[in-house]
């Protein structure tokens, strides 16, 4: 829903994050959507109205939300923001790539895309061995793996770093 609501309205929020997830208008009813969510998306889903910065999170273990549609999600935010086709296309310049490991927990590998002036405008992060459970969360809870990272601390941070007022069509993305 995140997606969703940053893609239809993208003036209305300041950044979005996004927990194993869809990418926007990729499934029109319950099939779409379960098929979607098994196998990823068939080709070019609709573009957004706009693209505010991104954080995705995703396990590469999950059964439930393939992995591939981080990518997917990713592709269609990059195409959006004027940075071509995406990762499909050609290699992007200004992106780092961290490998990282949680303190007592799961291995994974953060991805930022930068715009042109050096700016974090989308992070993927692909927690391995991690399943269809919110990173970093509470072992009480459900459907949370306490093994992290931290995706609640992650995206407030990305937050912080986006705060509403700035302009997303100011910035592009140099690939």
């Amino acid at each position: 829903m995140a997606a969703v609501m940053a893609a239809t309205y993208p003036d209305l929020y300041a950044a979005v994050g996004v927990h194993s997830g869809l990418a926007y208008a990729v499934a029109h009813d319950l099939p779409s959507a379960l098929a979607a969510m098994q196998q990823g998306t068939p080709g070019q889903a609709r573009p957004p109205a706009g693209a505010v910065p991104l954080i995705v999170f995703h396990g590469d273990r999950d059964a439930t939300v393939a992995p591939v549609n981080a990518d997917r999600l990713l592709d269609q935010w990059l195409q959006a923001a004027g940075a071509g086709p995406g990762r499909a296309g050609r290699p992007a310049r200004n992106v780092t790539v961290e490998p990282g490991l949680a303190p007592g927990g799961h291995a994974y590998t953060r991805v930022i895309y930068h715009d042109s002036g050096g700016r974090a405008m989308a992070e993927t992060w692909m927690v391995h061995e991690a399943g269809h459970a919110w990173s970093g969360g509470s072992p009480r809870g459900s459907y949370t793996d306490p093994r992290g990272p931290d995706a609640s601390a992650e995206m407030v941070r990305f937050f912080r770093e986006h705060p509403r007022g700035m302009a997303p069509a100011t910035h592009s993305f140099a690939f």
